[in-house]
């Protein structure tokens, strides 16, 4: 009979009976709205109160009567129910349109201390479980962390009673059940990005515009950027865990939110709010495993959905998977995604002008300068070499494909006699020796680590470094006279601030970024970069309205 009872209360805890009350009564789809990502206060702003307070009730009533119905059989017993309704709400067999649910059961939780009250828990320990957790929610104004208090003061208070080891067991498994379940929550309230109340999070709205950017560490230092990762890196330093396990242990991480950008106003007087979103894979494994670089892309665009964005855009090496975020808009309709190639295009195209009149004001002359493009089998580092070709004396091309490069030699060089202008000499090469000749290097590859050292740098050439990661080694500065520029940096308007380093330089954004930016604020999402095709005119739009919007290209 109890093992049909614990069956039972499994499957109660199963019951999706919130979810469906409050879609029924809001018409909404309740996981857009959930706890797990915008907060309490946020769930009952988009469903209304009624409908998340029905949905609190239920799942309330759900703990209540399992830990009850154990609590017939004894307090031991009810502590087991308990874990079992719990672990089917959050672990259901079955589940609306096949995707888990993203509620943290806090009402489940609250109704479990009832129902094991009634079932036998000392009067003092259920009063003293419900003030820790009032007192938490009153201090802290985190509603997840007065929701783990709940589970935390049970399995500390019914260790001290006289209950058999596995009914006390039990009661700790409900607690790792809710810090399992609630991981994201302390990894943001770590980070200081958790929603608390009386601060609700941001919304799309007419003064506030709000979109997603997913990101992912360069190297391990930038994975212990994050707080929930900090603790490994003495562990690793002291070599008590190989830095292949973190690595390891990083393919199992879905896309989390680990930041947030804020402060950033246009001159039209709207915000502007980003949320960082990074699964938290190196470059050479996004680029080693495409298949779960992809997947993990597509759950970051629907975090970012669930988050409230309108745009997401793919930062770094996220913008190259699924043929360059066209699978991830296929797999995520509702959500606007990017790969930013526009705008960075356009801030290529906006600042080689500058770098190369600077050039000739440093007392050399263009016509009689070698140049080389690295990366030209791409379409940014193609762009370049089509801009600088008619200026300079000879052009270097550097790729990986010698065919692709010898037929966009040709192409150049009919389009330049068609034109009517200058031809210079064409060189096409695998070789990234060959710029040891230049003059000037213009960078831009996909490469997950450097691809050009001091031994590749003629002395006093300067460099235009368009790689994310950076293509130029740290120890090429080094070489005399060298310049290094990066490429791709913006400057949002306002007085940006986030809590992660992102490598651009205070107040900086990379293009990608600002692409996904502009494309939140204007709304224009037919000019969304996707796929591998760049149009002109949509470079020439973002170049347009980030100079109107306030965006300053960093040179």
């Amino acid at each position: 009979m109890i093992a049909m009872l614990a069956l039972l209360a499994y499957l109660l805890g199963a019951l999706p009976l919130g979810y469906w009350a409050a879609q029924r009564l809001s018409g909404k789809d309740p996981r857009l709205a959930s706890s797990y990502n915008l907060g309490l206060e946020n769930a009952l702003r988009r469903l209304g109160s009624g409908p998340a307070l029905l949905a609190f009730g239920l799942d309330l009533l759900k703990g209540f009567l399992a830990s009850a119905l154990g609590g017939l059989s004894g307090l031991a017993w009810g502590v087991v129910f308990a874990f079992l309704v719990y672990a089917g709400h959050l672990y259901p067999l079955f589940n609306p349109q096949n995707r888990p649910l993203r509620g943290r059961g806090a009402g489940v939780l609250l109704g479990i201390v009832l129902g094991l009250y009634y079932g036998g828990l000392p009067y003092l320990l259920a009063v003293g479980v419900l003030s820790l957790a009032a007192l938490t929610l009153l201090l802290s104004r985190h509603a997840s962390l007065a929701a783990l208090s709940l589970p935390l003061g049970l399995a500390v208070g019914l260790s001290l009673e006289p209950l058999p080891g596995w009914a006390k067991l039990a009661a700790w498994g409900l607690l790792a059940l809710a810090l399992w379940r609630y991981k994201e929550n302390i990894g943001r309230m770590l980070e200081g990005t958790e929603p608390r109340l009386g601060e609700p999070p941001p919304l799309p709205s007419e003064k506030q515009v709000v979109c997603g950017f997913m990101i992912h560490p360069l190297t391990l230092e930038d994975l212990f950027q994050s707080p929930r990762f900090r603790w490994a890196r003495p562990l690793i330093a002291r070599g008590l865990i190989p830095q292949s396990w973190v690595e390891r242990i990083a393919l199992a991480f879905r896309p989390m939110k680990v930041g947030e950008l804020r402060g950033v106003r246009t001159t039209d007087g709207r915000e502007i709010r980003c949320h960082l979103i990074s699964a938290p894979l190196l470059p050479h494994q996004i680029v080693s495993k495409p298949e779960l670089a992809t997947m993990r892309a597509i759950q970051g665009a629907r975090l970012a959905r669930e988050l409230g964005c309108t745009v997401v855009g793919l930062g770094a090496f996220w913008s190259v998977v699924g043929e360059k975020g066209k699978k991830v808009q296929e797999a995520v309709p509702e959500i606007e995604v990017t790969n930013g190639g526009a705008y960075t295009a356009g801030t290529v195209k906006a600042a080689i002008p500058g770098i190369l009149a600077h050039f000739e004001e440093s007392g050399r002359r263009l016509k009689e300068a070698t140049a080389a493009v690295v990366g030209a089998n791409g379409v940014v580092a193609f762009g370049i070499a089509r801009q600088i070709a008619p200026l300079v004396g000879r052009l270097i091309l550097v790729g990986r494909n010698l065919e692709r490069l010898e037929k966009s030699a040709a192409t150049l060089r009919q389009n330049l006699e068609r034109k009517g202008q200058p031809v210079p000499e064409l060189i096409t090469t695998l070789d990234i020796s060959a710029i040891k000749e230049a003059d000037l290097v213009f960078t831009a590859t996909s490469d997950p680590r450097p691809v050009i050292f001091p031994e590749h740098v003629k002395p006093g050439a300067w460099i235009y470094d368009e790689g994310v990661p950076p293509d130029v080694d740290e120890s090429v500065k080094r070489v005399p006279g060298v310049r290094v520029i990066p490429g791709g940096v913006v400057r949002p308007p306002g007085a940006m601030r986030g809590n992660l380093d992102l490598h651009f330089g205070e107040g900086a954004v990379p293009a990608c970024l600002a692409e996904t930016m502009i494309l939140a604020a204007e709304g224009a999402y037919e000019r969304k970069s996707l796929g591998g095709e760049t149009k002109s005119e949509n470079i020439q739009f973002f170049v347009e309205r980030a100079e109107a919007l306030g965006f300053r290209v960093v040179d």
